[in-house]
């Protein structure tokens, strides 16, 4: 298992006001990779409305709730189950799977490493190449891939380095694994930021793929991680058996269940998120490469990486720098394969972005 360290996460916010002194309601956090627009007008309008359902257990299967999901996923709600947030998915689907042997694209989300190895398993790395921008080459991974591996795990747009593997190569990335009999899960938490999402979600490869395990979840897009909603999306139908038969009953509750429905048919909402993030990850990756002393590796999601190439500028040094403006940034070096010389930050709302962008002109 690879050495993690500890640094600040994005809902490290009490943490942070205690140790500099700062309200945690004056610091803006570029670390969480949220959705800045918050949640929908009208989703908190509804929840309002809707109070009174927590009154009642929700229904068990979800029925309502997966319908709405696959409507918006262009799956089938025979292929979805719910969950506590895409976190208990991962676990409960790793605890089922019990891979003795695992590799994952590497840098990502440490969870997953934690889970395997919960399970007894081993974690292997493939790390995404630095000198090719973090850009998988599929071929190579193939070239990777064989008879001894149980799990293959894919962040897609990945996190940290926000880059994205074409649905075409993840086909034949499935293919292999197929060969293989190698299960293989993908975490798309981010793809809905994509500007092409249809180019990179795996959902309705679950169709042709029974090796296949799509994860999501609302925290990042809608803005809503308090209320832990999460689901996957597989062809698989002896795993999704396997997951109802373990799971707990009511993992989601009333009023989570009734945010779902209404969310994933916000038209206007998700327009206005993606018109959002896709204007600013333009301007802000534009202003980026105009700096000196960086380098920011082209992002797919709502977030960008980038690393620090000045004399006594690293990423501690820019964090203490930044928090003190009350702008919360990602130090990277918790990472494997990434050190103390990489940052991370997502793209807020316009001034926001660009109070970070002077304070990084200005150190820079």
């Amino acid at each position: 298992m690879l050495k993690h360290t500890d640094h600040f996460h994005g809902s490290d916010l009490e943490k942070i006001e205690k140790v500099y002194g700062i309200k945690k309601e004056d610091i803006t956090s570029f670390s969480a990779n949220v959705n800045p627009l918050g949640i929908s007008p009208r989703l908190r309008a509804a929840l309002i409305d809707k109070i009174d359902c927590i009154t009642s257990y929700p229904d068990r299967d979800y029925t309502s709730l997966r319908q709405c999901i696959a409507a918006y996923t262009g799956s089938v709600p025979e292929n979805l189950v719910v969950g506590n947030g895409s976190t208990e998915l991962i676990s409960l689907l790793i605890q089922l799977e019990r891979p003795k042997k695992a590799m994952i694209l590497g840098p990502t989300y440490s969870e997953y490493e934690r889970e395997i190895s919960l399970g007894g398993g081993v974690s292997l790395y493939y790390p995404l190449p630095e000198q090719a921008d973090f850009q998988l080459d599929p071929q190579d991974l193939c070239a990777h891939l064989n008879e001894s591996l149980d799990l293959l795990v894919i962040c897609n747009p990945n996190n940290p380095t926000s880059t994205a593997i074409p649905q075409k190569a993840m086909r034949q990335i499935l293919d292999v694994c197929r060969q293989y009999h190698i299960c293989v899960m993908v975490d798309e938490t981010y793809v809905e930021f994509a500007e092409h999402v249809e180019d990179i979600s795996s959902v309705s490869l679950t169709h042709d793929y029974k090796n296949l395990v799509i994860l999501r979840g609302v925290s990042k897009f809608f803005a809503s991680p308090g209320l832990r909603l999460g689901y996957a999306v597989t062809g698989n139908q002896d795993l999704l058996r396997r997951v109802n038969t373990r799971k707990n009953p009511w993992t989601i509750n009333s009023l989570a269940a009734a945010a779902g429905e209404l969310m994933f048919s916000d038209t206007e909402y998700i327009q206005r998120t993606r018109d959002l993030i896709g204007q600013e990850r333009t301007r802000c990756f534009q202003a980026l490469e105009a700096l000196p002393h960086i380098k920011a590796y082209a992002p797919t999601a709502n977030f960008v990486l980038v690393k620090l190439q000045k004399e006594g500028v690293d990423a501690n040094v820019l964090f203490d720098h930044a928090i003190r403006q009350g702008l919360m940034i990602r130090n990277c070096s918790t990472f494997p394969f990434l050190d103390h010389h990489f940052i991370r930050f997502c793209f807020m709302m316009p001034e926001q972005n660009h109070a970070l962008l002077n304070c990084l002109a200005h150190l820079l």
